[in-house]
């Protein structure tokens, strides 16, 4: 996957400007940045929901390329989890047992629930078998351990890390800083329309003189708001800075 100068706006307020970015099969990437900086937005132009201003977004080819788990999903009402990934695996005409989707997200003690009687967590872990349905090479989720317990986000996280183990792409918008710094290997911080940095859960800390992702979120925010400049301004990656020396 490749994003190319990717620009969008909305009126004449602009989200994202001259936004490049490639990814490349078991990557874990999370996206986090303040509230409004353009992360849901860069996942809408990735899935084709939105289309850029300026630029271009190649993704690979295949049947379905990208799934896209949105924060709060929703499923028909009086389907048990188990009649709701039948209904999509014939959708999508996959010859697949709906139980193997369950049991890759640990939803199968719950096959026979219905989605209505199904807790926060679990709706989360059901859009995530449905994202699974035909094996995307990409899969794409927004915010998918808000508002969760931490059992159940750690949950979510260790679902999604067996997912890159089997060389599917996997990018996360989310303001859990934890989970990104223990699960992601690699971290995009979005800010101003930018990608301002770009690496490892380590090489940021080293780049923000932080011991933790969270502190290096408040001390990117901070030198933003001081200075008007920002550690990484300029959207400086982790390979352009070694081959920087």
């Amino acid at each position: 996957m490749t994003v190319s100068d990717v620009s969008f706006s909305f009126g004449d307020l602009t989200i994202l400007e001259r936004v490049s970015f490639s990814a490349g099969e078991g990557e874990l990437i999370g996206l986090v940045g303040p509230n409004g900086c353009g992360k849901t937005t860069f996942l809408e132009l990735l899935t084709g929901l939105r289309r850029p201003d300026a630029g271009e977004v190649t993704l690979p080819t295949a049947d379905r390329s990208v799934a896209y788990l949105p924060q709060s999903p929703a499923f028909r009402p009086g389907f048990t989890a188990r009649g709701t990934i039948e209904f999509y695996t014939e959708l999508a005409n996959i010859e697949t047992d709906p139980a193997v989707f369950l049991e890759r997200v640990g939803l199968s003690h719950a096959a026979d629930r219905r989605v209505e009687a199904l807790s926060g967590g679990m709706r989360r872990l059901l859009g995530l078998a449905q994202a699974l349905i035909g094996e995307p090479p990409i899969v794409m989720l927004d915010e998918p351990t808000s508002g969760l317990d931490p059992d159940m986000s750690d949950r979510i996280f260790e679902v999604m890390a067996e997912l890159t183990a089997a060389d599917q792409v996997l990018l996360i918008a989310s303001h859990d800083l934890s989970g990104i710094e223990t699960h992601a290997n690699r971290v995009l911080f979005f800010s101003e329309g930018h990608i301002q940095l770009d690496g490892t859960p380590g090489w940021i800390r080293e780049q923000t003189n932080t011991e933790s992702l969270r502190e290096a979120f408040s001390e990117t925010l901070r030198s933003r708001n001081e200075t008007g400049t920002q550690v990484g301004d300029g959207g400086r990656t982790l390979d352009e800075e070694e081959s920087h020396g």
